[in-house]
């Protein structure tokens, strides 16, 4: 049976967007099944569907988008139904003090607390794939790099 992600992002310049669709590729270029959702068509109740979750979000004031924060928020029905499942967030922000990385740990906050299982990087982006700006040669290689490890990852949970 397929290993089955959930892809969720929320995109209003369209960066967010460019590196869900970075990480979807290399996801599936590993035979992993992606289902990949703006947050806006998704349902939570879905997210058990689901092996392993990678969220992305834009940087407002220093945390994820409102759309994104209703998604975990909506999600605390399923305390306890997450525990286990992989996941992963990378963000992206105007500028380079925007505050990618407290975005990126406030998705990964809510995925603990859920009993998730998630990943450090020793290399590139510590927590997720991060981008300032535009999606460049730099933060793509870090989007490939998160979901070759993913996946890697799990493989082993699974």
């Amino acid at each position: 049976m397929a290993m089955k992600v959930a892809l969720i992002y929320y995109s209003r310049s369209g960066t967010t967007e460019e590196m869900a669709h970075v990480i979807a590729r290399e996801l599936k270029g590993k035979g992993v099944e992606v289902g990949m959702h703006a947050v806006e068509k998704f349902n939570s109740k879905s997210l058990t569907d689901y092996d392993g979750i990678i969220i992305g979000s834009p940087t407002y004031y220093g945390t994820c988008a409102a759309e994104i924060k209703k998604l975990l928020d909506e999600s605390v029905v399923l305390h306890g139904k997450l525990d286990g499942k992989v996941g992963a967030a990378f963000a992206s922000s105007a500028n380079i003090g925007g505050g990618n990385e407290t975005t990126v740990l406030s998705v990964l906050e809510a995925m603990l607390i859920h009993g998730m299982i998630v990943q450090g990087d020793p290399q590139g982006d510590h927590y997720g794939p991060v981008a300032v700006s535009t999606l460049d040669a730099r933060s793509e290689g870090n989007c490939k790099r998160l979901a070759e490890r993913f996946v890697k990852l799990l493989k082993k949970v699974r």
